[in-house]
């Protein structure tokens, strides 16, 4: 098998180290990794099957020979290199916001739309976090129910606002048992032992830029604008693993039944779902696990065709590393790299 020069840009960030995880746990074909971040990581090492590599600071000429950049540094980094990595032949996979709804850019789950990646699109957006784990799992029942409609409650783990966000509930949650002061900087309140219910900002309608997110990349992703999405994102005091409520009407009736041997019979999914022996994903259990997974399956007795799922998958992974990871074996695997 061929092997190929990667970069991951951000690789001192919390995403960026389980790319790098995952490069090594799927045993992808590098045959060099440059782990580039900004200057202040300078004289930090990174680790890769064993041996350390030198962080390097992130430049304009950091891409020669490079085939392979997946990028985790935010979107304003993004926007300025991503373009810089694809001219010098790169195929950059970025888990920015910076290119999710840029026409000219695949927004790529390999479970859901692998087919739509080609030689010519060499920037390649990652979705986000909770996006990616809704689509795994609704796109199946889509495909034999057609969805209409889409009602999803988000409960998301601090760690998709980053290293500083996990220390902070730490710190919290410290201070709360030494009788110490708690601060809070991240999060606009204390969010050790709290829910928030407000990620990303706000916009003049009352919704976040995060459940904007979910419905815009939802319909791109499962290439539907017909299909109705509304969210409300909230942060709870949990370090790993996103869970969502969600709620779907479909225009063809459709069993929980029917849909759990669907979900059961398809990619990158465990259906947890027993209630009679209390069995259903939680997030503890579910981090550090590549797959998502879905229970509570259920009928909604208020509608026509409609059905209730609750979905847990851990956001660092398969919402974010592992999936870029995923898009890149895809471009290998299609002779398109």
């Amino acid at each position: 098998m061929k092997n190929y020069n990667v970069a991951v840009v951000g690789a001192t960030g919390v995403v960026g180290q389980e790319m790098i995880k995952m490069l090594e746990k799927r045993k992808f074909p590098v045959a060099g990794l440059k782990l580039l971040a900004s200057q202040r990581s300078i004289g930090k090492t990174g680790k890769f099957h064993g041996k350390e590599i030198e962080i390097e600071e992130l430049k304009e000429n950091s891409f020669k020979g490079i085939k392979i950049a997946l990028f985790s540094a935010g979107s304003e980094i993004s926007k300025k290199f991503a373009p810089i990595a694809s001219k010098e032949g790169s195929f950059v996979i970025d888990n920015s916001s910076a290119w999710r709804m840029d026409r000219d850019v695949p927004l790529v789950v390999p479970e859901v739309n692998e087919h739509i990646l080609s030689k010519e699109k060499k920037i390649i957006a990652n979705p986000n976090c909770s996006t990616i784990q809704m689509v795994v799992v609704l796109n199946p029942i889509h495909q034999i129910a057609k969805i209409k409609r889409i009602v999803v409650s988000t409960y998301q783990a601090v760690s998709g606002a980053g290293k500083e966000a996990m220390l902070e509930l730490q710190n919290q949650k410290d201070a709360d048992i030494t009788d110490k002061k708690i601060e809070n900087k991240v999060f606009p309140y204390q969010i050790a032992y709290n829910v928030i219910p407000h990620i990303d900002l706000f916009m003049e309608d009352g919704y976040t830029r995060e459940e904007i997110k979910m419905v815009k990349e939802t319909q791109k992703i499962m290439n539907d604008g017909s299909i109705k999405v509304t969210a409300t994102c909230v942060r709870v005091p949990v370090f790993r693993g996103h869970s969502e409520s969600v709620n779907i009407e479909t225009e063809k009736k459709i069993s929980p039944e029917e849909v759990k041997n669907i979900l059961a019979e398809s990619c990158g999914i465990i259906v947890w779902d027993d209630v009679a022996k209390l069995k259903y994903p939680v997030p503890l259990y579910c981090a550090n696990k590549e797959e998502t997974f879905v229970g509570r399956i259920r009928s909604d007795t208020s509608v026509e065709n409609g059905l209730n799922l609750w979905i847990v998958s851990d956001n660092l992974l398969k919402g974010a590393a592992l999936n870029a990871v995923q898009i890149a074996e895809c471009l290998i695997n299609k002779g398109i790299v």
